[in-house]
């Protein structure tokens, strides 16, 4: 047998009972087929080493993150996810590496009914990217550009713990609590479903919470006018940091006036913190009285 193809199938063909899987693991390309009444819905997202993570960085935290960035992605739109691909990058054939970060990717996968249906695995800089499908009910997806005047924004969780996190990983300075939000972040799937017909417009916080409301303010064509004493009691850390740090996959949304009791009561049977950090105006871009937010951004791939 060819020393990859024994690879893919000891390591990641681990078929699942899933009756939307036609064909997967073993072929050129995999097929899957939708219940009526869905939507399909896509997402891909691409770690580095030394980009998205430290070089050296465990194994088992790499296989959960692609995955966990994936699933986050989903739960920004209220979507269920079903199936996966995974494309992986190696230095060099390392066994124990690779059992490493499949059982942390099988275990997120597991948890979420999340079948890995092909991929590829390649040699190279160490880098993995999932490519996640799944579904939403037709016309239920939420999106950015929902948000209206008027209403309330909310966020989960507490914004900048990953900054803290990553910079105690990097600084070696052992702070576990703080190092599992960057480490583990939690994919918000309940709760992202659970916000269908409640959000009108949602995002997950990938690049900082005051990118990632700029990126809703857009879309929307609205002004969103943050609440500096909620968010200080919100995130983690000093403020204006906590605004820009990434990584933190927590789900900022809108909701309109008129349904803050219904999410208050969904928001009981939830494992993480829904706070109240601003009002969606007419205008355009983010304020936060009191501060200059004109050179503060988020993470930026491309920035110079």
């Amino acid at each position: 047998m060819h020393r990859e193809t024994e690879i893919i199938r000891r390591y990641f063909d681990r078929q699942r009972n899933n009756g939307g899987v036609i064909i997967g693991i073993g072929d050129d390309a995999a097929a899957v087929k939708l219940p009526a009444g869905v939507e399909l819905i896509s997402a891909i997202d691409t770690i580095v080493e030394g980009v998205h993570f430290p070089r050296g960085f465990p194994a088992n935290d790499i296989g959960y993150r692609v995955l966990a960035v994936n699933l986050s992605d989903f739960a920004a739109m209220g979507a269920q996810p079903a199936w996966a691909l995974l494309s992986l990058s190696m230095p060099s054939l390392d066994e124990l590496w690779l059992e490493s970060f499949c059982d942390s990717f099988f275990e997120l996968a597991d948890a979420h009914a999340v079948v890995l249906i092909g991929g590829d695995l390649v040699s190279g800089p160490l880098a993995a990217t999932v490519t996640l499908l799944g579904s939403v009910p037709e016309d239920a997806a939420i999106t950015r550009d929902g948000a209206q005047p008027g209403e309330i924004v909310y966020v989960t969780g507490s914004p900048g713990a990953a900054a803290l996190g990553l910079q105690s990983v990097m600084k070696h300075s052992e702070c576990p609590q703080m190092e599992r939000y960057f480490r583990r972040p939690v994919p918000r799937i309940t709760e992202g479903r659970a916000l269908r017909g409640i959000a009108s417009s949602m995002i997950d916080l990938s690049d900082g919470l005051l990118t990632d409301a700029r990126h809703i303010a857009e879309e929307s064509a609205v002004q969103i006018t943050l609440d500096a004493a909620a968010l200080n009691d919100t995130v983690s850390g000093e403020l204006l940091p906590a605004l820009c740090g990434g990584d933190d996959y927590e789900l900022l949304f809108t909701v309109p006036t008129g349904k803050e009791q219904a999410l208050a009561a969904l928001a009981t049977n939830w494992d993480c913190a829904v706070s109240r950090v601003g009002r969606v105006g007419t205008g355009e871009g983010v304020t936060l009285p009191g501060y200059d937010l004109e050179n503060l951004s988020g993470y930026d791939h491309f920035s110079v």
